[in-house]
């Protein structure tokens, strides 16, 4: 008799997916992945699919939001620009945690969920995941303390109990 797969398996198996393809990128690029690890991740189609250049821009991101990835064409193979928000612009060192929770969006469209977005960035940066989450959250509230953008880089701490108020990724 044939196996039925469930959405709750399938999605269980991306999941797992996206784990084992950021334990790749660490392998490949880690342990520290910052702004040129990250340019050159970003060129190796057997990381990411689709080319993709980073723009430091706000104004294809909604209130609030820290970065996006927006298709260049009608097909996914004319690439991707990620948007970040300027404020990032001088803390180049962070910005990856920034833009690997992008990447499962222009390698799996949507269907991976923030879950696996957190997933694949936390094994790609060689973290814990619920670190890696405290650290998004924190770059994420600064979109709403107002913090000076040339305050220089942010230390990420790790015995932050999740994201303050304002930073909407979930407050898991």
């Amino acid at each position: 008799m044939p196996t039925q797969l469930t959405a709750d398996s399938a999605k269980q198996s991306l999941t797992a997916h996206v784990q084992s393809k950021g334990a790749e990128v660490f392998a490949k690029y880690g342990p520290q992945i910052g702004w040129t690890e990250l340019n050159a991740l970003l060129q190796d189609r057997t990381c990411v699919r689709y080319p993709c250049t980073i723009e430091f821009d706000a104004a294809a991101l909604k209130p609030g939001e820290f970065a996006y990835p927006e298709a260049n064409g009608e097909t996914p193979e004319a690439g991707f620009t990620i948007y970040v928000h300027p404020v990032y612009m001088t803390q180049l060192s962070l910005v990856p945690y920034l833009v690997l929770y992008q990447l499962v969006v222009v390698n799996y469209g949507e269907f991976a969920s923030a879950d696996d977005a957190e997933a694949f960035a936390a094994a790609a940066l060689g973290l814990d995941p619920e670190l890696y989450y405290s650290a998004l959250c924190q770059l994420a509230d600064q979109l709403g303390t107002g913090i000076d953008p040339g305050m220089g880089e942010m230390p990420i701490q790790s015995d932050s109990g999740g994201c303050g108020s304002g930073c909407g990724c979930g407050g898991h």
